[in-house]
């Protein structure tokens, strides 16, 4: 609504009893339609229930809760160290960044925030920034084939695999790792990790060059996305909005610059920002998002392989920190006899700190913190509770996809119906994080 103040956006819920008991009173004559929760071009179960007067959406509303998972609450039942397992779980496409912004948040409760080694802060880096561009890729993806390309699909989950691989050999496993440990990492590079990501780092800046052939001056793209789901600084401002499409109005707001964590200060790399404040601005900042991204992973696989080689990966208190070096046994799962000699042929002490630590987990001070971490869908926090025992007394995060949801109904009213795809897709929610 315009004023003589200026737009004022009012975002509001509702269930659907009502919306239909204040349709049938209405006179005037308007379509109410239902797109989801099964709809393949809502990212999910996600539901939009839009009302339609001809091809004009006059009213949009988001409906959410249908992927519920309840991972906030079981955490308070697990351990600080098991907790990371549920947390990688919320939003699936960026798994290293939820871990991460818990265990900052552990960490400061803890006190040692200080004394996380820089080799384990570096790999965080790594891994932060991989997962950044594997996340873009699959929004891009997606959002050229809701547009009605399928050939940036093929294109975004062709690369995408790439790193899935890295990250698979580094961490073992493609998603929701679970890598990222208070203290530190669960454990160091294998051997051959740099050069493998070297090699990534050769291919993939040729792999985002052809995803901007096929976009960025495609007429029937720019037709679709330049000038759809505007939203400007103001409305922005208003609603909390954080990461891309606040970049995409023109404000520079990234916590790797502004509230800087894992050493990001001494990284060399650009915010990116557009002004258009539409679809296709949002686009942008994501393609350039990935370019600078592979300026960062650079620059910490230079210090992996120098300065940083050879150093600790988790924290040297043997009451915190999780054992790093692990060696897989003959099986290739269990522990190596080798190792489990290791740990026991230490002292009793040492033996039955690394029994509670498994068993029982470590204390936390009484008290509560906030992280937050940049993810690829903006401020990701954790406001994390301790009541001084073994398990969380609360964890809540503060997600991007679910504050930024609320910007559908100010991008979509007054627009067609057909950019209400657009509108949703350049948002990019991810589910497991809205209704976590």
């Amino acid at each position: 609504m315009t004023t003589t103040e200026g737009k004022i956006y009012s975002v509001d819920g509702g269930d659907w009893d009502q919306l239909v008991s204040e349709v049938r009173d209405s006179e005037d004559e308007r379509l109410i339609i239902n797109m989801g929760p099964q709809h393949p071009s809502t990212h999910g179960v996600l539901r939009l229930v839009l009302s339609l007067d001809g091809e004009t959406v006059t009213e949009a509303r988001g409906v959410i809760g249908y992927l519920h998972t309840g991972i906030e609450k079981n955490m308070e039942f697990r351990t600080w160290t098991q907790g990371v397992t549920f947390v990688t779980r919320m939003d699936y496409l960026a798994p290293i960044f939820n871990e991460t912004a818990y265990c900052l948040g552990v960490e400061k409760l803890l006190g040692i925030t200080d004394r996380i080694p820089e080799r384990a802060q570096a790999i965080r880096v790594l891994t932060m920034e991989l997962t950044r561009i594997s996340s873009h890729l699959v929004a891009m993806g997606t959002f050229g084939m809701e547009l009605g390309a399928t050939t940036p699909f093929l294109f975004g989950y062709r690369d995408r695999e790439l790193i899935m691989e890295l990250l698979e050999y580094i961490t073992g496993l493609r998603m929701n790792m679970a890598y990222i440990r208070p203290g530190g990492v669960s454990v160091d590079l294998p051997a051959g990790a740099v050069d493998k990501v070297g090699e990534f780092l050769k291919e993939m800046p040729k792999r985002i060059k052809d995803i901007r052939k096929l976009l960025d001056e495609n007429p029937v793209y720019l037709r679709r996305t330049k000038d759809v789901g505007y939203l400007d600084l103001t409305g922005c401002m208003a609603l909390g909005i954080t990461g891309p499409i606040l970049r995409s109005a023109g404000l520079p707001w990234d916590l790797r610059k502004s509230q800087p964590y894992c050493g990001y200060e001494t990284y060399d790399f650009d915010v990116a920002v557009e002004t258009s404040a539409d679809v296709f601005g949002r686009y942008l900042v994501r393609m350039k998002e990935m370019e600078e991204s592979l300026k960062i992973i650079e620059q910490a696989l230079d210090r992996l392989a120098g300065p940083l080689k050879g150093q600790p990966v988790m924290i040297e208190d043997k009451k915190i920190g999780w054992p790093a070096q692990l060696a897989l046994g003959p099986d290739g799962f269990g522990n190596s006899p080798d190792h489990i000699a290791h740990i026991m042929g230490q002292s009793m002490e040492a033996l039955i700190h690394h029994f509670k630590l498994v068993t029982e987990g470590f204390r936390v001070p009484a008290g509560q913190a906030y992280a937050s971490v940049e993810s690829p869908r903006g401020e990701l926090g954790a406001h994390v509770v301790s009541d001084g025992g073994t398990r969380p007394y609360r964890v809540h995060f503060r997600e991007p996809s679910f504050t930024n949801l609320q910007s559908f109904p100010a991008m979509a009213e007054g627009g067609q119906v057909a950019d209400v795809i657009a509108a949703v897709a350049s948002i990019d929610p991810v589910m497991g994080g809205v209704d976590r």
